[in-house]
């Protein structure tokens, strides 16, 4: 099946289960998506590189190219579609490996699909809210520009030191999102750190600080007790 010209956001979802493509793409039919559904990750590649989709739905495990191989390639080819991965593996660890090798989702099988389409929809309007350049981060008025590492809030230049940078685009990247300890640690740190040390919290501090608006305390990045830090439009 091939995507036909629409007004509904389309979707690609490579899967090799039949059974499981089948229900995935069933669900989102029914939720108003358009959908086409790829059985290999060769195919799922090719697809994703050569047509238009609004957003993709990867499985982890595919037999002929892993899942990840995928979204890395994507990436660094330059592809900015938004991708939502589906996986049975539902460690800490590897939820860490898919955001870091370049997925905008992690949902652990089984799934339900009225998470499912909520999840998809957050990611659609994320890519909204970031216009018509998708390399751009954007949350409220803080901007943040991978190509240049331009950061700005309401217009207003700011300066950040480079892991204050690399935690902000990693924030940024899963806005709406509670990051852990543990991912920031892999994604900005490299786990050069315990998690159990103040660095996470002393760098949060600071992050807050700079992106402030006349001298008050960001309100954009929240603390989620025992889970981690969320950044989000403020209220």
């Amino acid at each position: 099946m091939v995507c036909p010209p629409s007004s509904k956001p389309c979707v690609l979802v490579v899967e090799d289960d039949d059974c499981a493509r089948l229900e995935v793409s069933a669900a989102l039919e029914d939720f108003g998506f358009e959908v086409e559904g790829v059985p290999t990750g060769f195919q799922g590649l090719l697809r994703a590189t050569n047509g238009t989709f609004d957003a993709v739905v990867l499985d982890r495990m595919l037999p002929d190219i892993d899942g990840l191989s995928i979204l890395s390639t994507l990436r660094n080819i330059g592809k900015q579609t938004p991708v939502l991965i589906l996986s049975a593996l539902d460690a800490v660890d590897e939820r860490v490996r898919g955001l870091r090798a370049g997925g905008d989702d992690y949902v652990v099988k089984p799934f339900d699909a009225l998470e499912l389409n909520a999840r998809l929809n957050a990611l659609l309007r994320r890519r909204s809210l970031n216009g018509n350049d998708p390399a751009l981060l954007c949350v409220d008025d803080l901007t943040l520009d991978p190509t240049t590492g331009d950061v700005r809030r309401a217009g207003q230049a700011i300066d950040l030191k480079p892991r204050e940078y690399k935690l902000l685009e990693f924030m940024m990247r899963h806005v709406g999102q509670v990051v852990t300890r543990t991912m920031l640690l892999e994604a900005v740190w490299n786990y050069h750190f315990n998690a159990n040390t103040n660095v996470i919290d002393m760098h949060i501090s600071n992050l807050r600080r700079k992106i402030s608006l006349n001298g008050q305390t960001s309100a954009m990045i929240t603390t989620v007790r025992n889970a981690g830090y969320i950044i989000h439009a403020c209220a």
